[in-house]
C-alpha cells in the first residue's frame, strides 16, 4: 500500500467515525491528517523526482562513457597482442596500453603539523614557508613570533 493509499485510508476512517465536527478534538484530527495528506501526495512527487533524475544519471553516465573513449582513444580493437584483457587497468603490457590510471608522476610531498592553538592537523606541501602556514579552522598561524628563534 503507497503512502497516498494508507492517507486516503486514514481520511476514510476518519470520516467513517462520524465524530461530532464542532468538536475541538475533531478539529485537531482531521488537520492531522490533512497534513498527512498533503505529506503522503509530497513524498510521491518526490519519488518520481528522484526516478527522473536516476534516468537522467544513467544517460549522462553513458555520455561520459562514450566521451572517455574518445578523449582518451580508448578501442579495445587497437591492440594485436595476446596479453591484453578486457580491462585496460589490469594490463600490464608496454605494447599498447597507454592509459595509465595511476598517478605516479605527482610527487608533490605535503607536510603535516599540528595547530598549537586548536589542535588541528595542517597539512601543506613543501614550498610552503611554515612561518605563512595559518591554520584552517581557527586562523591561528602554525608558528607564531615566540616560536622563531632569533640566530
Amino acid at each position: 500500500m503507497s503512502m497516498t493509499e494508507k492517507s486516503a485510508y486514514l481520511c476514510g476512517i476518519l470520516e467513517g467515525l462520524g465524530l461530532d465536527e464542532t468538536k475541538p478534538e475533531y478539529k485537531i484530527i482531521s488537520k492531522l491528517v490533512d497534513i498527512i495528506d498533503d505529506m503522503a501526495a509530497e513524498i510521491e512527487d518526490l519519488k518520481e523526482e528522484i526516478d527522473t533524475l536516476g534516468d537522467y544519471i544513467e544517460e549522462i553516465d553513458q555520455d561520459l562513457g562514450e566521451v572517455e573513449e574518445i578523449v582518451y582513444d580508448i578501442d579495445d580493437d587497437d591492440c594485436d597482442c595476446d596479453c591484453c584483457c578486457d580491462d585496460d587497468d589490469d594490463c600490464d603490457c608496454d605494447c599498447c596500453c597507454d592509459f595509465d590510471d595511476d598517478d605516479d608522476d605527482d610527487d608533490t610531498e605535503f607536510l603535516c603539523a599540528m595547530c598549537p592553538a586548536c589542535g588541528e592537523a595542517i597539512y601543506f606541501d613543501e614550498t610552503c614557508d611554515p612561518e605563512e602556514v595559518i591554520c584552517p579552522a581557527c586562523q591561528a598561524p602554525l608558528i607564531g613570533p615566540e616560536d622563531i628563534d632569533e640566530e
